[in-house]
């Protein structure tokens, strides 16, 4: 082989080679730009420069504040809760009572009033023994003086008689002990009052004994 054909081929060779050095830098560029937002943070995917550690330290911190005030809220919540059971218990707690003070008002009252009645009967048996003459007298018209006034204070106390004679028989508010009859009723009527009965706030202390036409 010539020299000048050997130095032709030798120059062909450095060119091929060259050439291929060429390829395969460019292969190592496109494979590290390829590279680089793979290995990167999530910021270096979207463009973005990483966070540095103050970032990262003040976002656990908001995120932990966060927590915080959940649980603060959370709570507050359970607290409002707990303190409206407990109201609507109180207020239960006192229409129970005050249901229970009332009644037992009542049943002390109607207690009082069915051991004030017998005095109340002996007074009306011995003004209407009183005779005539003497019902004007000052020891007849002290009596009826005080038995009007024993009177005024059981009606200020809502006692009141039960209507008897000419009304219709009412197991719920009389009680019949006998039958008669009569011309002046009808059956079923009472026509005779035995004991007089008295209603305290519209509840029977003590029935009517009446006598009933047959």
């Amino acid at each position: 082989m010539s020299d000048e054909l050997k130095k032709d081929v030798e120059d062909n060779l450095d060119t091929e080679e060259v050439l291929q050095d060429m390829e395969d830098v460019q292969e190592d560029q496109e494979l590290l730009e390829t590279a680089e937002p793979i290995a990167g943070s999530e910021e270096a995917q979207d463009g973005k420069e990483p966070e540095s550690k103050a970032d990262k330290k003040a976002a656990k911190k908001r995120l932990k504040n966060d927590k915080k005030q959940d649980a603060l809220k959370e709570k507050i919540e359970e607290l409002e809760d707990r303190v409206k059971r407990q109201m609507a218990e109180f207020d239960n707690f006192r229409k129970r009572t005050e249901k229970e003070k009332t009644a037992m008002f009542e049943t002390g009252a109607k207690s009082v009033v069915e051991k004030i009645l017998p005095v109340v009967d002996n007074f009306e048996r011995g003004l209407a023994t009183v005779p005539a003459e003497e019902k004007n007298s000052p020891f007849a018209e002290g009596m009826e003086m005080i038995y009007k006034q024993l009177i005024s204070e059981l009606e200020k106390m809502e006692v009141k008689p039960i209507p008897a004679v000419g009304e219709e028989f009412n197991p719920e508010f009389h009680n019949a002990v006998m039958q008669v009859e009569s011309d002046e009723y009808e059956s079923g009527v009472i026509a005779q009052e035995l004991q007089k009965g008295y209603t305290y706030r519209d509840s029977v202390v003590r029935h009517s004994m009446v006598a009933v036409v047959s």
